[in-house]
């Protein structure tokens, strides 16, 4: 695991082909469902804004608010966020996103997903530490949520 302060990084291989891993990245209905937010009658493609409801128990007040950055078939989904955005009276839009990155390559026996999110060290630092904190927690669970998903899926 890299230790840096701006950066999490995550990697599984899921028991699944390519085709399948991207089918629950890039469709937003899929993405929202294995993630836990509500994203129905979304749609991802570059340069859209997509916005929906944490649907996890006690995060429900939390919107989560994206733009996606980049699509390329079967290799990369590319977006940016406001990390751990859990105060709804504050409006995070003035602070700088962090940028998340899944990255897909075939492998043995599946796909192997690795999740970068990067630029924390730019996240004002009242705040800083505990959206990383959140976010590395967030991270481990999204990856157990996206393996159980594309394996019944």
């Amino acid at each position: 695991m890299n230790m840096s302060t701006d950066r999490i990084e995550r990697k599984i291989l899921l028991k699944a082909p390519p085709s399948r891993v991207w089918r629950a990245l890039s469709q937003a209905e899929e993405f929202g469902g294995w993630f836990g937010v509500a994203l129905t009658g979304k749609t991802f493609a570059p340069g859209v804004r997509v916005q929906g409801h944490v649907t996890s128990p006690g995060y429900e007040h939390i919107v989560l608010d994206m733009v996606i950055e980049r699509m390329e078939q079967e290799r990369l989904l590319s977006l940016r966020w406001h990390p751990y955005p859990a105060n709804p009276s504050v409006d995070y839009s003035q602070e700088p996103t962090t940028l998340v990155e899944f990255e897909l390559k075939a492998a043995d026996g599946g796909t192997l997903l690795r999740v970068v999110e990067s630029g924390f060290d730019q996240i004002p630092l009242s705040r800083r530490l505990e959206a990383f904190r959140m976010n590395s927690g967030g991270w481990e669970q999204q990856m157990k949520n996206i393996e159980k998903h594309v394996a019944t899926a």
